[in-house]
């Protein structure tokens, strides 16, 4: 398999060609995109696949760097603040599966907070902080403590911005490795989208670094699934998000929580409030939660691959359809069995995603989560790329007063 990187817009020309509904929209001129407002997030979207093979051709030459950062370690930490934090959550079961490391995922707020309190034990440690634009308050500064307070610990930043501060300011330590990723995942959208994925990756090659033509061979998968959800499912996602819901519960388990926690804050996000979001495991659904799948909501279900966790998933959504809640059901997966369907129920089939694994599948549903709330967004006539009207949030959280920890 060829690991050369594809040319930046063989996306864009593979949708012309395709035709998909996703072509219309960006066959526009730039003004009338910049005009409705999803200049930068359709793209940032729908070039996925191609930045996930470029991601996997820029991190293979980093193979003895991971392996290096990883080298005898006992204790991997994962932080990022926001979207950035949840990437973490995608890798952080397969990591510690993979390095033989007790991995915890903590935002980096926490550590400013909290300090070394909530660092998983064990030392030798590595933290990896990810990050879109590195110039967020809680990246330099959780990173500046625990370079101070935890001399143990080794740091690998993977960032999508070569100039953002947690690139640079640390450029003389040498207990600091700095990877960046290509720049067309330094998305420009409020939303994180290609970059949330990318950092995903980016990430998931810690546990590969030994075998970087499997890595390869994943991402590549990934692209060709994800190239077919774009083809195939662009269309009924559009439907689906203007649907009169009101609210959205998105459910996963294990890696596939992290992407629930992604989805869910993409709609909330991408909507600027006005949809409410919860995100959920299947089994924690029973537990209190319930009660918030209203007639005005939609069920978003991420399925497992895994024999276990599927019955344990079906059974949910079994119970789910008994006692009549939600206004309809999303469920993404493979080989998805009708009866868990209702009659207004939407199954988007992802042939591959058995094969890929739950420990890979979440930039896929990931994927799905950006689209629905990118046409949410347009049928709330607000613009994608800067959903916030009123400047509630920011593409990068404002500077502010931070404290150490006592």
């Amino acid at each position: 398999m060829s690991t050369v990187s594809l040319p930046k817009m063989e996306w864009l020309r593979a949708l012309l060609e395709g035709q998909t509904p996703a072509a219309e929209l960006l066959q526009q001129n730039p003004e009338a995109q910049q005009r409705f407002g999803y200049f930068h997030t359709l793209r940032e979207i729908c070039q996925q696949p191609t930045t996930w093979r470029q991601t996997a051709a820029r991190m293979r030459p980093q193979a003895s760097a991971m392996q290096a950062c990883t080298r005898e370690i006992r204790s991997l930490l994962l932080t990022g603040s926001g979207s950035s934090e949840y990437a973490g959550d995608c890798v952080r079961a397969t990591l510690q599966k993979e390095l033989q490391a007790a991995a915890q995922t903590l935002g980096g707020g926490a550590i400013l907070t909290h300090g070394s309190a909530g660092l998983p034990p064990g030392r030798p440690g590595l933290m990896v902080s990810l990050a879109r634009s590195g110039d967020s308050p809680e990246s330099v500064g959780a990173l500046s403590y625990i370079l101070k307070a935890e001399p143990a610990i080794r740091h690998l930043v993977l960032t999508c911005n070569a100039a953002g501060r947690l690139a640079t300011a640390f450029s003389g330590d040498s207990r600091v490795t700095v990877i960046t990723l290509d720049n067309a995942t330094n998305d420009q959208s409020l939303v994180m989208t290609s970059s949330f994925t990318n950092l995903v990756l980016a990430a998931r090659f810690l546990g590969l670094a030994r075998d970087p033509q499997g890595y390869e061979k994943i991402c590549e998968r990934a692209a060709d699934i994800a190239q077919k959800i774009i083809a195939q499912h662009f269309q009924v996602l559009a439907q689906t998000a203007n649907a009169p819901f009101q609210r959205m519960v998105v459910l996963g388990s294990g890696p596939n929580f992290g992407a629930a926690r992604e989805t869910a804050l993409k709609m909330l996000e991408m909507t600027a409030g006005r949809v409410a979001t919860l995100c959920e495991t299947y089994l924690g659904l029973r537990h209190g939660p319930m009660s918030y799948i209203h007639p005005n909501c939609l069920v978003v279900a991420f399925l497992s691959s895994d024999p276990t966790l599927r019955a344990y998933e079906f059974d949910l959504l079994q119970e789910i359809n008994r006692k009549g809640l939600g206004l309809l059901k999303v469920i993404v997966g493979e080989n998805i069995p009708p009866t868990l369907l209702r009659e207004e129920d939407i199954a988007l089939e992802c042939a591959g995603l058995e094969q890929l694994g739950d420990e890979n599948a979440p930039i896929l549903h990931v994927l799905i989560g950006q689209l629905l709330g990118f046409f949410r967004c347009l049928r709330e006539e607000l613009q994608p790329d800067s959903p916030s009207q009123t400047g509630v949030i920011s593409r990068v959280v404002q500077s502010f007063t931070l404290h150490t920890p006592s």
